[in-house]
């Protein structure tokens, strides 16, 4: 009797898996199959598309991606290995903390603090046209994205790095102190071997990201000089309306993700880009005051660069009429407009993971001969599979699937909520694992012996268990919602406008002022609901 109720239990959890890698499967293949079908059906265009000017786009893609990863992750040894051998350094926590914001602000409120610092009417302007002779031309271009994939960057890697320090033990700094190592010697033989065994995965990781990114070339990007393919799709859409186009540059930069995140893999980068730092670990180390200094100084620099863009667009948008812009009838509605959308994406991703979570959990269970090996690797790597197909490509496969179909602006929130809500899946289940495995380790036999199964378990045993992971989840799914361009990109519409979408029309129409406060108000609101993710997963650790 037992067997068949632990069968039934674990049936219903396998159901729901399947349920959920089915939504996955039909969201991620009906893009794929938009631009199939429309490559066949115009499979001269597609094919007349890859032209000089797409190997061009190509080309920059991977120059500046190389260029950001360079002056990402070089100096982010440098910074993370002072932040290790001062783990009494003041502020340090506060600094480490610091570094995690821009992984919460969105990315074009991070560019409109990159122009309202460096731009050409920017707080540097002046300095930069005394100190160059002529007026300061701005940092639109090249140099503009490389600046902001740096912001974003630089702290993520040097969190990374840290972390890696972290592992070493504490018996080789309390040897290395105890033989006077000085600091090049122990760089060499302590440092540089795990500094060296983690520079692969985080320069793949942060090289992914930034052959992905979508926004900030978008923004900050000086034309078709200086466009990546993401962008490029985009405009064949919105401006050329060129599908065939489209096709080509999506089937060249899926190409290019999936064999850059085959690297990561192989390279056993840290795809969610998550690192959990200790405040104050204790080191054995022995400082100079000439390294000392020298460190201090990498400090101070990474975190005034870091803080520079968060400071100027605080003080950009104070500066704007904030009062006026809230009581704004276009402001409101883009900001009820985004939270509907942002918290239907978070159920539905909550939802999803909770769902990929139990069948996992539901199949590592079962005796090894009713274990489905494929059905059990796919609950654990699907929703990972997202991390190969970028949001615009998946919005640009069902833009070109449905515009045969109906008029493809009506399907925007529900295109937003699922795509949203589908790439937020992998950071949804990071959260959610642990709890779930923890209480099914705890419950799963008393359920067994007592018939409980379905709803009731949910609300009686695992809900209890699950409540502040699934808050932390669907925060964190909200908050990478609410500052989405990617999706609302393409089907936006006076219709239907986000408070990133309304902030690019505002910046479009050259109204930088109400673009400095709509920045404002979406970065503290996105920060808020990262800050509530973070706190409600401490209390869940504890």
């Amino acid at each position: 009797m037992a067997a068949g109720r632990v069968s039934a239990q674990s049936d219903l959890r396998i159901a729901a898996g399947i349920v959920a890698l089915a939504a996955i499967s039909l969201l991620i293949g009906g893009a794929f199959a938009g631009l199939v079908a429309e490559g066949v059906r115009d499979l001269s265009g597609a094919v007349a598309a890859f032209d000089p000017y797409m190997l061009r786009v190509a080309r920059f893609t991977l120059w500046q991606a190389l260029l950001s990863t360079l002056l990402s992750v070089a100096p982010a040894l440098f910074v993370a290995r002072a932040l290790a051998r001062h783990p009494h350094f003041p502020g340090r926590g506060l600094i480490l903390q610091l570094f995690a914001v821009p992984l919460a602000l969105p990315a074009l409120v991070a560019a409109l603090g990159v122009l309202a610092l460096y731009g050409r009417a920017g707080y540097f302007a002046g300095l930069f046209s005394t100190l160059g002779g002529d007026e300061w031309p701005g940092v639109y271009g090249l140099s503009g994205i490389l600046v902001a994939h740096v912001f974003f960057n630089l702290p993520l890697s040097v969190r990374l790095f840290v972390e890696a320090l972290q592992t070493v033990p504490t018996d080789q700094w309390r040897l290395a102190s105890q033989l006077g190592m000085g600091a090049r010697a122990g760089f060499r033989l302590i440092e540089w071997p795990v500094l060296r065994q983690a520079l692969p995965g985080v320069a793949g990781l942060v090289f992914m990201l930034c052959v992905t990114s979508f926004t900030i070339v978008l923004t900050l990007g000086g034309g078709p000089r200086a466009t990546t393919l993401e962008v490029a799709i985009y405009q064949a859409l919105r401006f050329d309306f060129d599908p065939a186009r489209a096709v080509a540059l999506t089937t060249l930069q899926v190409t290019l993700t999936l064999a850059i995140v085959f690297a990561l893999t192989r390279l056993g980068a840290n795809t969610t880009a998550e690192a959990s730092l200790s405040v104050a670990p204790r080191r054995f180390v022995s400082v100079g005051a000439g390294e000392a200094a020298l460190n201090a100084v990498l400090i101070v620099l990474a975190l005034l660069f870091v803080a520079g863009p968060m400071a100027a667009t605080v003080a950009a948008g104070l500066q704007a009429e904030l009062g006026r812009l809230v009581l704004e009838p276009a402001v409101q509605r883009a900001a009820l407009t985004s939270l509907a959308l942002a918290l239907s994406s978070a159920l539905l991703a909550a939802a999803l993971s909770m769902a990929l979570v139990m069948a996992r959990r539901a199949l590592a269970l079962r005796p090894a001969g009713a274990r489905r090996p494929l059905l059990e690797y796919a609950t654990d790597t699907g929703a990972g599979f997202v991390l190969v197909v970028p949001p615009i490509v998946v919005g640009a496969g069902w833009f070109i699937l449905l515009r045969h179909v109906a008029d493809v602006f009506a399907f925007a929130p529900v295109l937003v909520v699922t795509v949203n809500a589908v790439m937020a899946m992998p950071f949804a289940i990071r959260a959610l694992r642990p709890a779930y495995d923890a209480a099914s380790a705890r419950h799963e036999r008393l359920c067994a012996q007592l018939g409980i199964v379905g709803w009731a378990r949910l609300r009686l045993i695992d809900w209890p268990s699950l409540r502040r992971p699934l808050a932390t989840a669907a925060a964190f799914a909200m908050a990478l919602s609410l500052g989405d361009l990617g999706v609302i990109a393409l089907f936006g519409s006076d219709a239907v406008q986000t408070l990133p979408y309304l902030l690019l029309a505002r910046m479009g129409s050259y109204r930088t002022a109400d673009a400095a406060g709509l920045a404002l108000l979406l970065g503290l609101a996105c920060l808020a609901l990262m800050f509530l993710s973070t706190r409600l997963a401490k209390e869940t650790q504890q």
